[in-house]
């Protein structure tokens, strides 16, 4: 008999275990943004090597490694899904790599070399990734059939604790690179995600500990309805939002480094780096959702909003709007014209739309038909996209180079490159859609 409660309570009211999700939730996206938002500027500017002495990686060997690094945070998911529904149970995944996660960070403090940085990206990618399907699906769990109208509104908290903890991590972060170094800056992501999983632990006799499915996972998975369902996903995902990924994850890499040649100085009010501008995410987000769904998607569809296939359509055009904008600014910044940091506003603006009308949209279609017992199976398949698409990204810095080593796609041509690769992409995906709203 187990010493966790397997069902929720017969309760209206809110569930015992959620302060403890939404608090763990919090402090582990801090870690996460905060230690993603100076990773391109670490390998850049700080890495060491066994002798101490400076030993930097190129832009575009920095750019690789970051999206490689974030490719793989997304495969990881898979491993979660299964240990989670087909073994341990999501409680026990999300805690045991959640120390792995932890570990991660504590190579990123204590090792600035190559090895020190391989190490603890290879640790963070498998906790962080292997969480990931689990976070939210653990969340239901805590829900009865007498409190589900209490879940909505723990969703938006849940969504709120996120985006505030990358907000506030991707302000702070940089400035401790700035002034402290790579410990202290990759220390104090360590220590909140140490927090997080302290937080969670607490929580674990105020849980509802859904059991695995055992077996019955596989026989789900394999089953025709499964086959038709993952299938379903993995087209959508890996064919065509996998693209928007390979661009939108690049705010985190070209654009800090283009940023980086851009003036810091907002009209003489306050100065930011490269790395802070990326808090315009998170924060765009809390602004562009309810302004979206409140002000924009009630003059479609006779007050219901464009359908969720048209809203993955509108987003793959404006993706690429952005990075036209970013290879004018690289053509501008190669005339030595001086750019200040704040005209990065106007394709954050851009791509955080794209991502409001993707992202969110994708989860709702995908979760939506998932069999309940293949959720956390679902999920990850989608998640597959988005490690192709950072894959994608990092084996273009990569493997077009000249014979001398330097990237081929330079300047503008390399943000037109993948501007014009989303815009195939988003044709390709005009035809296929139609057949999706017919099913």
């Amino acid at each position: 008999m187990s010493r966790y409660r397997e069902i929720p309570e017969a309760t209206s009211g809110m569930p015992r275990g959620i302060p403890y999700i939404i608090g763990n939730e919090a402090a582990e996206r801090f870690s996460f943004y905060g230690m993603r938002s100076i990773l391109v500027a670490f390998m850049t500017t700080h890495l060491l090597d066994s002798s101490g002495a400076l030993a930097t990686m190129s832009e575009g060997e920095a750019k690789a490694v970051f999206h490689i690094f974030m490719g793989t945070s997304y495969l990881t998911p898979v491993l979660g899904a299964v240990l989670a529904d087909r073994f341990i149970g999501k409680y026990r995944t999300i805690l045991a790599l959640s120390i792995v996660y932890c570990l991660g960070h504590l190579a990123l403090a204590l090792d600035e070399t190559r090895m020190g940085l391989f190490i603890g990206l290879g640790l963070i990618a498998l906790g962080a990734g292997g969480i990931k399907p689990c976070v939210s699906a653990h969340v239901g769990d805590q829900f009865g059939p007498m409190n589900q109208h209490q879940l909505s509104r723990v969703y938006g908290w849940f969504y709120m604790s996120i985006n505030l903890g990358a907000l506030i991590s991707m302000l702070l972060t940089p400035v401790l690179l700035e002034r402290y170094g790579p410990q202290v800056a990759f220390g104090v992501p360590g220590l909140l995600m140490l927090l997080a999983t302290l937080v969670f632990y607490s929580g674990r006799h105020r849980f509802v500990h859904r059991p695995p499915a055992g077996p019955a996972f596989c026989r789900e998975i394999f089953s025709d309805e499964g086959r038709r369902v993952l299938l379903r996903v993995a087209l959508v995902s890996w064919l065509f939002i996998a693209m928007f990924w390979a661009l939108f994850d690049q705010i985190s890499s070209a654009w800090v480094i283009q940023g980086e040649r851009m003036e810091g100085d907002f009209f003489g009010l306050f100065s930011l780096s490269s790395s802070q501008m990326q808090f315009l995410n998170p924060l765009l987000i809390l602004l562009l959702i309810p302004f979206f769904s409140r002000v924009i998607f009630p003059r479609f569809g006779g007050g219901a909003g464009p359908s969720l296939i048209a809203r993955l359509r509108i987003g793959f055009f404006i993706a690429p709007i952005a990075f036209a904008v970013s290879a004018y600014y690289e053509t501008l910044l190669g005339r030595d014209i001086a750019l200040s940091l704040f005209w990065l506003v106007i394709p954050y603006v851009l791509i955080t739309s794209a991502e409001v009308l993707v992202s969110p949209t994708a989860l709702e279609l995908f979760y939506r038909d998932a069999p309940e017992s293949m959720k956390s199976a679902v999920m990850s398949v989608y998640f597959i996209g988005v490690s192709l698409g950072n894959y994608f990204a990092g084996g273009v810095n990569l493997l077009l180079t000249d014979d001398a080593g330097e990237p081929l796609l330079q300047g503008a041509n390399y943000y037109l490159f993948f501007a014009g690769l989303m815009v195939l992409v988003a044709l390709a995906f005009l035809p296929y859609s139609r057949r999706l709203e017919r099913a």
